[in-house]
């Protein structure tokens, strides 16, 4: 029982664990005893202890993620995929990767432009630090990242390889979770997802908002029309702060919400559009009545 768990959550994500650990604690120590006033914030116990709490129960989300996923996806690969690609060539592994990015960029922005997929992701953004330990602080509800997952072994992808490319844009993405590196090479900046280009996504300022969508390359974010350069430090975390450092709270509140406005709907459109629209929508007549308020 304990070698099937094993094989479950064995996956490269897992082994860069300590390595996180190590990068975490060397930017703390900096930012420290940096000192300047130009110098990102030094670390919150409480945040950073946050955290890594969400990091740890998402290891747990992604064990079982893979375990109700696995049997689908092998089903897709073995029965329905035309041809099963070879996975032991360089070009395999190379095309995995490219093509695992474009579904994070998809499923990244579902999860901003969609309120029901929102839910689960905003419990990442709800840090209002921005550092390394931010990078840990991951959802513990990963269901939609199966919607834009099952393409691939229906593309000839064996499914294991595809938890595998998963793992490796994730540990790449850590190190854009810092304040500590500024701008890099213009053509490194051009094509690929940099700690300037991250810190944007992170922002609350309304020009930084649904923007940088990006895991490893940026290059869909500028052909998709979502990019944003960096124009000044953004301010972080959520539009609406959720004002708690409770792990429940912090992972499903939005859903709590999105429940609450549903119930208080009168109309199935607008009940539709609480859970289908993007975070923030109001029906018509809401907007309308809204405005006239501020007016009066």
């Amino acid at each position: 029982m304990l070698s099937s768990l094993w094989e479950q959550i064995n996956n490269p994500l897992l082994y860069a664990i300590p390595f996180f650990a190590v990068f975490i604690a060397i930017e703390a120590v900096s930012l420290r005893h940096a000192g300047h006033e130009d110098t990102p914030r030094a670390y919150s116990a409480i945040d950073s202890r946050t955290s890594i709490s969400m990091g740890m129960g998402s290891v747990v989300a992604m064990a079982l993620f893979k375990l109700l996923t696995l049997v689908l996806f092998v089903i897709l690969y073995v029965e329905l995929a035309p041809w099963q690609l070879p996975t032991d060539t360089w070009w395999y592994w190379l095309l995995l990767m490219v093509v695992i990015d474009i579904a994070w960029y998809c499923n990244h922005r579902f999860s901003h432009r969609v309120r029901i997929g929102w839910a689960a992701h905003q419990a990442h953004h709800s840090s209002e630090y921005f550092n390394l330990g931010t990078a840990l602080r991951q959802k513990w509800n990963p269901w939609s990242e199966a919607i834009f997952w099952a393409p691939l072994p229906l593309l000839g992808f064996a499914p294991w390889t595809i938890y595998v490319a998963f793992a490796l844009n994730l540990i790449y993405q850590f190190f854009t979770h810092t304040e500590t590196i500024g701008r890099l090479w213009r053509p490194i900046e051009f094509v690929f997802n940099t700690p300037s280009h991250h810190r944007v996504h992170h922002g609350s300022d309304p020009i930084y908002l649904d923007r940088n969508y990006g895991g490893i390359l940026i290059i869909w974010d500028r052909m998709f029309g979502t990019f944003q350069p960096e124009l000044h430090t953004p301010t972080y975390g959520l539009t609406t702060p959720v004002g708690t450092y409770n792990l429940l709270k912090l992972q499903y509140h939005e859903y709590g919400n999105i429940i609450r406005d549903v119930r208080g709907a009168k109309r199935w459109r607008d009940r539709l559009g609480y859970i289908f629209a993007p975070p923030g929508w109001q029906p018509r007549e809401s907007a309308v009545e809204a405005r006239k308020k501020q007016a009066a």
